[in-house]
């Protein structure tokens, strides 16, 4: 298969699967160790998580410290359930990661329109009162980069905490420049499933919504898997140590995909947007046939998270596409291990179905 739905999952780095490897463990060794457990072994897989947990922080701004967590969808709930903000703004296309927790906590939350290239206005009007502020970096339908570091800014001048989801971002672009709280997701830049992190800035409180024994920094209880973590560690820093790289044959790999996808129309900011997400879309397309056609090829209708629920996309609808105009558009999304000839040949297929229905 050729894979290109990079936004849903990335395959596990080499380099992470045997940082891994050496703290799987079993009967003949003693890399299988609780760290929280204060014996030898303990403390040597507690070194582990540390130094996995430092590798993990050069995602991050200076000036805070990283949780880890099961995923990025814990990361926010902790964020938002646990910030104890109840008047809240988020933007119109976050994931239903922010969505769902926000709409729990304040049921008549501010909703942050988008523009028809899928931007958020930087200065957009925030309701009085507003205690926390979510936008995500980077969209995970539609690639564009949000304004995040000038929202930041106003959202702390009137008093809010700011939290971004920049699991689409995360070792692929700076960090988001002025949050207070930052979620991410190890399996979203090519380490595993399971894991991901909440930065907190120095200074932010939070309200445990796991309890159970505290383990990490009193916020998160549950044991680590010490792998995971060496995992999450050994792909961040991968990450950061080929951002330039890893942009440079994304950007290729995009120019590629373009041409060879005649006729078919963008979804959102043709520039401010991570290149690793194309989401084009073309009048009458069938979805469902074109999938059926090109089930060698693996892309996305919509989320994954909301694959096969029948809705059309939210983030779609927000930008001012009908339903028919969003339930013809298709996201590719490809990264470092994309080779360019799978992305040609993937697209000169998809036009070619797509020009005979």
């Amino acid at each position: 298969m050729i894979y290109l739905d990079y936004q849903a999952t990335t395959p596990l780095a080499p380099e992470a699967r045997e940082a891994m490897l050496a703290w799987l463990g079993g009967p003949e060794t003693t890399s299988f160790a609780n760290p929280h457990s204060p014996h030898r072994a303990g403390r040597a897989a507690a070194a582990a998580v540390e130094a996995a947990r430092a590798q993990v922080a050069t995602l991050f701004p200076p000036g805070g410290r990283v949780i880890f967590t099961s995923g990025a969808t814990e990361a926010l709930n902790l964020a938002i359930r646990g910030s104890g903000a109840r008047r809240l703004a988020v933007s119109a296309i976050e994931h239903a990661a922010v969505l769902e927790p926000a709409r729990a906590v304040d049921p008549e939350l501010q909703v942050l329109p988008v523009d028809p290239a899928g931007q958020l206005d930087p200065e957009v009007p925030l309701a009085p009162g507003t205690g926390l502020v979510a936008v995500m970096q980077v969209n995970n339908e539609i690639g564009t980069i949000q304004p995040v570091a000038r929202l930041a800014e106003r959202a702390r001048a009137g008093g809010a905490l700011f939290l971004c989801d920049a699991v689409q971002g995360a070792g692929k672009l700076a960090p988001p420049a002025g949050a207070d709280l930052i979620a991410v997701s190890a399996h979203k830049l090519h380490g595993p499933k399971g894991i991901g992190a909440l930065w907190l800035r120095d200074g932010v409180t939070l309200t445990p919504q796991q309890l159970g024994g505290g383990q990490e920094q009193g916020l998160r209880a549950g044991t680590l898997s010490p792998a995971l973590c060496a995992g999450f560690g050994a792909a961040a820093a991968l990450a950061v140590a080929r951002q330039d790289e890893d942009a440079r044959h994304v950007a290729a790999l995009w120019e590629a995909a373009r041409a060879a996808l005649p006729g078919f129309t963008l979804n959102g900011d043709a520039v401010q947007r991570w290149r690793g997400n194309l989401n084009v879309r073309k009048d009458g397309l069938d979805l469902a046939r074109l999938m059926s056609d090109l089930r060698d090829i693996g892309f996305a209708a919509g989320s994954a998270c909301a694959s096969g629920s029948g809705r059309p996309s939210h983030v779609l609808q927000a930008i001012g596409l009908d339903q028919a105009a969003a339930r013809s558009s298709l996201r590719l999304g490809f990264g470092r291990y994309t080779r360019m000839a799978e992305v040609v040949a993937a697209c000169t297929r998809i036009a070619a179905a797509a020009a005979r229905q």
